[in-house]
C-alpha cells in the first residue's frame, strides 16, 4: 500500500479533519507500536511500509533499543500506549485510542497476514483489542 493511500484511509477511519492530522496520528501510533514490539518484528513491519513510515518505525526501534535492553520490546499496556500516542500526536487519550484503532486497521490491510498475526501475538490483550474485529476473532478461534 502506498503512503498517500494509507494516510487517506487513516484520515477517513479516524475521522480526522486533514491529512496533516492523519500523518501525525499515523507516525505517533507507529512509533509507539514499534517501542512495544520486539525489535526484529518491528523491523519486519517497517520493511512492508512506505519509506517515510518505515523510517518512523526504525527510528523508534533504534531509540528504544539499548545494548542491555535486549530485543523483546518495552512492556507496557493500553494506558501507557494511549498516553504516548497522545503526547506524540498532541491529542488526548480518547482520540489517541481512536487513531490507534484506525492505524492498526490500515496496517492490517497493508501487511502480510502472517506478519499481522505475529504482531498481534506480541501485543498484550488490552492493546490487541484495538485490532480489527475480524483479526481479533481469528486469533481467539484459531
Amino acid at each position: 500500500m502506498k503512503h498517500d493511500e494509507m494516510i487517506g484511509k487513516v484520515q477517513a477511519l479516524a475521522q480526522l479533519p486533514d491529512r496533516g492530522s492523519a500523518e501525525r496520528a499515523t507516525h505517533a501510533v507507529l512509533s509507539t507500536l514499534s517501542e512495544r514490539l520486539p525489535s526484529g518484528l518491528a523491523r519486519h513491519v517497517a520493511a512492508q511500509l512506505p519509506p517515510d513510515l518505515a523510517a518512523a518505525v526504525r527510528q523508534a526501534v533504534d531509540a528504544s533499543t539499548t545494548p542491555d535492553a535486549g530485543t523483546s520490546g518495552e512492556r507496557f499496556g493500553l494506558t501507557v500506549f494511549a498516553g504516548r500516542i497522545a503526547d506524540r500526536a498532541g491529542s488526548d487519550e480518547d482520540t489517541a485510542l481512536r487513531d490507534a484503532a484506525a492505524v492498526l486497521e490500515v496496517l492490517d490491510a497493508a501487511l502480510a497476514p502472517e506478519l499481522t498475526e505475529r504482531m498481534a501475538g506480541a501485543l498484550p490483550a488490552d492493546i490487541r483489542e484495538l485490532l480489527p474485529v475480524e483479526r481479533a476473532l481469528e486469533r481467539e478461534t484459531g
